[in-house]
């Protein structure tokens, strides 16, 4: 066993993760409570029971908008009465006794619904706004980002079988979702950004001609977008670095990087150069915005993926492999994460196992045992996991119900 096993054995041994887990009015539960132990968690059931939203109510445990990134009017428990009358819960609601290295606590998020005048319409209408809550150990918190050092989250789901293919953004928020488990300040920044980026195009195409103004909104821009730029090429490093020092016994090796015009301009320049540059490309690029929302930025940047061994781009990998590189990043961030923070991340696991032969499925599951994490994993086929039988817990959902399996 080398030098960084053993260390992660040795940091594994105090367990991190979830004890309890409570839902109200979350999608199909109207209350749901789950004793778990911190072990491999094995979800199954039909197709629609439920089983995603377990996972996606854990998900809203960590910073933002959780793993379907969901509207939170959308996460309201919707049900009939006789049949005819469609209803919609007034709110929701998730909270989790966890373990962060043996030491107990307390967390949960919930919709909050808040009702003021709209003051755009003179008084005369009040309008409903909805918003995100936030408790740690019974405290309200006013930023998301404390979550993260409490409780880190990993997911795989069936939507991330294409993540390989089509545009760059599902790429793209995919990595920054990495990063923020290094850097708790990165969701802050590339919400701000992206809020930035939708003012500032409002006010081109509602003919702003204030250059003072544009000046101080594409200044803002373009200082978040290098620090943006800067910590998803730590992350990227580091990732490299560790797969190279460490490579995967069964998982395929692979190679990142990262294709954005900042990105690259930061390898040999400095931060307060590429962010002058950044400032004039934005200013020289206003009438382009206007006619394809073009701009090349932070918000452009592609997330590639290579299959080491055969220098092959991942998407020209065929499926299973695509889904072997993909499990490979996710072993390289949950190890690096182990050893960077001091604590596991939970790993969420929707229907991990299609596209893995046998010996990847088997072997997964056995690196999930050996480092001692707490994973919750779907699937519709409970015989997949003998492997764990007498390791992990296994559940069954049943049109909204989970019983012990």
């Amino acid at each position: 066993m080398g030098a960084p096993e053993a260390k992660l054995q040795e940091m594994t041994q105090l367990k991190s993760g979830i004890q309890r887990l409570t839902l109200t009015d979350f999608r199909n539960y109207k209350n749901l409570r789950i004793e778990s132990a911190v072990c491999p968690i094995i979800i199954t059931g039909e197709n629609g029971s439920g089983k995603t939203n377990i996972l996606e109510a854990i998900s809203f445990l960590t910073p933002g908008r959780g793993l379907r990134s969901a509207k939170l009017s959308e996460i309201k428990r919707i049900h009939t009465i006789e049949d005819t009358n469609i209803l919609a819960a007034d709110s929701w609601s998730v909270a989790a006794d966890i373990l962060k290295n043996g030491e107990s606590h307390t967390i949960g998020t919930a919709l909050q619904r808040t009702t003021r005048e709209d003051e755009s319409d003179d008084g005369d209408e009040w309008r409903t706004y909805e918003r995100r809550i936030v408790k740690i150990d019974q405290q309200k918190i006013s930023q998301q980002s404390e979550l993260g050092k409490y409780i880190s989250a990993i997911w795989v789901t069936p939507q991330m079988d294409r993540l390989f293919l089509g545009g760059p953004q599902p790429r793209r928020s995919f990595l920054d979702r990495l990063v923020y488990a290094f850097d708790l300040e990165h969701a802050k920044r590339t919400a701000n950004f992206e809020h930035l980026y939708r003012q500032w195009f409002q006010m081109l195409k509602n003919g702003m001609t204030d250059a003072h103004w544009l000046q101080s909104v594409e200044a803002d821009m373009a200082a978040l977008g290098v620090s943006i730029a800067a910590a998803r090429r730590e992350l990227i490093a580091r990732l490299n670095t560790f797969i190279a020092h460490e490579p995967d016994d069964v998982f395929p090796d692979v190679r990142l990087e990262l294709d954005g015009l900042i990105e690259k301009m930061l390898n040999s320049e400095s931060a307060l150069n590429v962010e002058d540059f950044y400032v004039a490309n934005l200013a020289k690029q206003r009438r382009n915005v206007m006619q394809n929302d073009s701009i090349d930025g932070v918000n452009r940047t592609d997330f590639k993926v290579f299959f080491k061994k055969k220098n092959m781009p991942a998407e020209l990998c065929s499926t299973g492999e695509q889904k072997a590189l993909l499990v490979s990043i996710i072993l390289a961030q949950t190890k690096c994460q182990i050893l960077d923070k001091g604590f596991a991340p939970v790993l969420l696991l929707d229907e991990v196992t299609t596209h893995l032969d046998d010996i990847k499925r088997d072997a997964l599951l056995q690196k999930i045992r050996g480092l001692n994490l707490q994973a919750w994993i779907t699937s519709t086929e409970p015989q997949n996991f003998e492997l764990l039988k007498d390791d992990a817990q296994f559940f069954t959902v049943d049109n909204g119900y989970v019983f012990s399996a």
